[in-house]
């Protein structure tokens, strides 16, 4: 039980990666390699360009760089304009992501996409670094403002 009285959704298991928002994707990998000492892969291409932007991710220092696609409207040129570079957003570890996205939905924040990745799509996106990679993207407008949370299960390979 919380504080307020409530089940909680879904027992949070920590952070997976920080969500970092940068104008030039090699200029922020330089930056944060140099400064922090960790290295970038390539995420997904075709499917980051779906919502306007590319990525890399540094699984070992956990961050996730994106940058919008020149000529293209998306949500990262938006923030960047409106609050400039930096951190726009936190990713989840739970214990059940379905459970947590089920939650949301009682509290009004619905969810725009939902990533599933078999064991093949693991080993060819990210490295193989997981057994499991599930997320599920979600967004409202409310009390809290506007507001997007990103859950998922990240199971590590046995």
């Amino acid at each position: 039980m919380t504080e307020s009285g409530t089940q909680p959704a879904s027992r949070q298991r920590g952070v997976n990666r920080v969500v970092m928002a940068v104008r030039d994707l090699e200029a922020g990998r330089a930056f944060y390699e140099q400064l922090l000492g960790c290295t970038f892969t390539s995420g997904d291409d075709a499917e980051a360009a779906t919502f306007g932007v590319k990525m890399l991710f540094s699984w070992d220092g956990g961050i996730e760089l994106v940058a919008p696609l020149e000529g293209r409207d998306s949500f990262v040129e938006t923030i960047i304009n409106e609050r400039g570079e930096g951190l726009i957003g936190v990713v989840w570890a739970v214990a059940d992501a379905d459970r947590t996205r089920d939650a949301g939905a009682e509290l009004g924040i619905s969810t725009f996409f939902t990533l599933d990745y078999d064991q093949s799509q693991i080993d060819a996106k990210l490295q193989g670094r997981f057994s499991r990679y599930y997320e599920h993207f979600m967004a409202a407008s409310g009390p809290l403002g506007n507001l997007q949370v990103v859950v998922g299960e990240f199971d590590e390979p046995v």
